[in-house]
């Protein structure tokens, strides 16, 4: 027999362009979405052009198929040239699917393969090379390399090491014991060779679909977070309001006999707290792209508690009218801001009244220059639109109070 497919798979790897046109280069395991490409789609299932790149290597079949049609063509043996044509083409046939069915099960972030399944294509494979062998001889050894590939794959990396060092040692051996056969040191090279280079891309794949779980794991964990954060600041925000809803709407009813001057007063405020208390859940819902007295609040709190700084907060911003409860919203927020940033202080103090807000802390106070900064003189402008002015002063023996008052 000649020794033709021997020579041309001489330092070729099938797998070098398997995995550069396959699981390596054309995989994105994302797990979502429809189609990236005409190479990969995410949704599981194999780009046409992924898989015809992974055909075009099974071009060093070609001296198999030759060799077959020779035979079957023959005077003689025409039966095993016709067998020997149709194993190669069931063997290439195989071997795609089996490299679709892999590229699928990454795609879906399944990295480990039933052992059932793997042994049950590497075995079907084995089938299939030892028919050709049999049928053409020793250019049916070439399907040896694809199993390898497929084995590097499929296969745990010990296994997978075990099973290329037979199929090695098998193509020496058979070159030297076979009446007829050449000797095949090429083509245990590309078996060596290419099971490296694919255990190779298959980790790097195993290593991809690692970091897309754990991106999809930071994700989940990321909203579940703004859940409850979210959560967290509608209680804050509305918990109180609708108390003191409840308890005067229970006093408006019980005094509706009694005192109807008073209860009329006390729907009337029940009323404007209701409104406040609307106003603020709409402006949480809307992502709050604007302020809300009780949202600072509870953000003020939390970041308190973050720098390690004592948080003495009012529960209520009943008190506060419709009107100035933006105005006290900023300068919870820029007092805060500057409490923490500059004060280097251990407790903070937020009042609130219906006249006025006030930011308390007992650190060294902001420096000369940071006094008369952006945000106080923002703070400023907005106190001054509607009718309010702002005061800072330093207090003794340390501190630094921020005030904003209602003329």
């Amino acid at each position: 027999m000649t020794s033709r497919a021997t020579d041309r798979n001489d330092g070729v790897a099938p797998s070098d362009a398997v995995g550069a046109g396959g699981p390596a280069a054309t995989e994105d395991p994302s797990g979502g979405g429809q189609a990236s490409a005409a190479w990969t789609f995410r949704n599981g299932r194999a780009g046409r052009y992924g898989v015809a790149f992974a055909a075009v290597w099974l071009v060093f079949l070609i001296d198999s198929l030759q060799q077959a049609w020779r035979i079957a063509w023959g005077d003689r043996h025409a039966v095993a040239g016709w067998v020997g044509l149709i194993a190669t083409i069931a063997f290439a046939a195989a071997y795609l699917a089996a490299f679709t069915w892999v590229r699928a099960r990454r795609h879906r972030l399944q990295t480990q393969l039933p052992a059932r399944d793997a042994w049950g294509v590497i075995g079907l494979l084995t089938a299939l090379m030892l028919v050709m062998v049999l049928s053409i001889g020793q250019e049916g050894t070439s399907a040896v390399v694809y199993i390898a590939v497929i084995s590097a794959i499929v296969l745990p990396g010990r296994w997978a090491a075990a099973l290329t060092a037979v199929l090695a040692a098998g193509v020496e051996i058979s070159a030297r014991v076979v009446p007829g056969w050449s000797e095949a040191s090429g083509l245990t090279f590309a078996v060596c060779t290419a099971a490296f280079a694919m255990w190779g891309v298959s980790q790097l794949m195993l290593r991809n679909v690692d970091l897309v779980r754990a991106r999809e794991e930071n994700a989940r964990l990321a909203v579940a977070d703004e859940r409850n954060r979210f959560a967290r600041d509608l209680h804050d925000i509305l918990g109180h309001s609708l108390t003191v809803i409840t308890v005067k709407a229970e006093l408006a009813q019980r005094l509706m006999d009694v005192d109807p001057a008073r209860a009329r007063t006390e729907v009337a405020d029940l009323e404007r707290l209701s409104r406040d208390a609307l106003a603020d859940v709409r402006r949480a819902v809307e992502g709050y792209r604007e302020l809300t007295l009780p949202g600072e609040l509870a953000r003020a709190r939390e970041a308190l508690a973050a720098a390690d700084i004592e948080a003495d907060l009012p529960n209520s911003t009943d008190d506060v009218p419709t009107e100035l409860r933006e105005l006290f919203a900023w300068t919870v927020r820029e007092g805060v801001t500057n409490v923490i940033r500059h004060s280097g202080a251990r407790r903070c103090t937020v009042r609130l009244a219906a006249t006025g807000a006030e930011v308390r802390d007992d650190g060294r106070g902001p420096a000369e220059d940071s006094r008369c900064g952006n945000g106080l003189e923002g703070l400023r402008e907005r106190a001054a639109a509607v009718d309010a002015v702002l005061v800072t002063r330093l207090l003794e023996p340390r501190g630094f109070q921020l005030s904003v008052l209602a003329r």
